[in-house]
């Protein structure tokens, strides 16, 4: 469903989300930025202290998956809330970091080496 479903799309929906449950007092920058570190940590829970075998497990057990998933949506939500509140466009803002990044982590000197990979 990815690739058929838009960030705007995505934004609109968790706009009409927010404003039916009046949460927009809620959802300042801060508000937000810490929603967002709050389910990441939450995300990351799952893989602490696992092996890449155990973590390679876990995303073939339904349960376990849908547990991730569900983290992952909650890292998201606040990130388009946020980026729908302070009208910012994700993709452009993206595709803008993406070109400061490959030029900040050339193939030269990046292919290859999981230490320069996992900087990024």
């Amino acid at each position: 469903m990815d690739h058929k479903t838009d960030l705007q799309s995505l934004k609109d929906q968790v706009k009409k989300f927010c404003d039916d449950r009046d949460w927009d007092k809620h959802h300042d920058a801060k508000e937000l930025a810490i929603a967002i570190s709050t389910e990441a940590n939450e995300l990351l829970t799952h893989f602490r202290f696992l092996k890449e075998a155990e973590i390679e497990d876990m995303f073939n057990d339904p349960i376990k998956r849908e547990a991730i998933t569900d983290e992952m949506a909650d890292v998201l939500f606040p990130l388009l809330r946020l980026a729908q509140v302070y009208d910012i466009d994700l993709a452009t803002e993206f595709q803008r970091k993406f070109k400061k990044n490959e030029l900040n982590y050339p193939l030269e000197k990046s292919k290859g080496s999981k230490k320069h990979h996992s900087e990024l």
